[in-house]
């Protein structure tokens, strides 16, 4: 007749009054607003994001279409597992970035080891390179700031 006795277990009694506070959750999601990046996401994007810059600015890859252009990478998303890393690119100048994208796609394997060796994490991330719109976002709402429509309205005199 085994008796579960927390006094057994961890060498003290367990009374109800105990002074020790619950954990706290480690990120709730019940309010309904977005939950954002942790810290340790956002370090482990940086990192990489820093590592794949060097690595295409000493053209470790040898690829004919990355040895023509310049690429920036802006943005690295990490999931929340940090089992994958989105990389968000943009040619210089933003032309060529299908030919880009897909020869960065096909070193993939290559990129995958750089960066185990670089990042010390249980598991290296797959990573996926995707197109950066936040370039033709800024464009485009500087294009209706410079709006003849909008212009009338910031030049109305109250």
């Amino acid at each position: 007749m085994a008796k579960n006795n927390s006094k057994a277990r961890s060498g003290r009694a367990r009374d109800d009054d105990d002074d020790r506070k619950p954990r706290p959750k480690a990120r709730a999601a019940s309010s309904g607003a977005p939950v954002g990046p942790t810290q340790r996401m956002l370090r482990v994007g940086e990192m990489i994001r820093h590592e794949l810059s060097a690595v295409l600015a000493r053209g470790d890859i040898h690829d004919e279409v990355l040895a023509a252009t310049v690429v920036t990478i802006p943005e690295v998303r990490m999931s929340s597992d940090l089992k994958l890393a989105t990389v968000y690119i943009m040619p210089l100048g933003g032309l060529n970035i299908e030919p880009v994208v897909e020869a960065l796609n096909g070193h993939k394997k290559y990129i995958r080891s750089i960066i185990a060796k670089a990042v010390n994490l249980k598991f290296a991330p797959e990573v996926r390179f995707r197109h950066d719109e936040t370039f033709d976002e800024a464009s485009r709402i500087d294009a209706l700031l410079h709006s003849p429509r909008v212009r009338a309205d910031i030049e109305k005199k109250d």
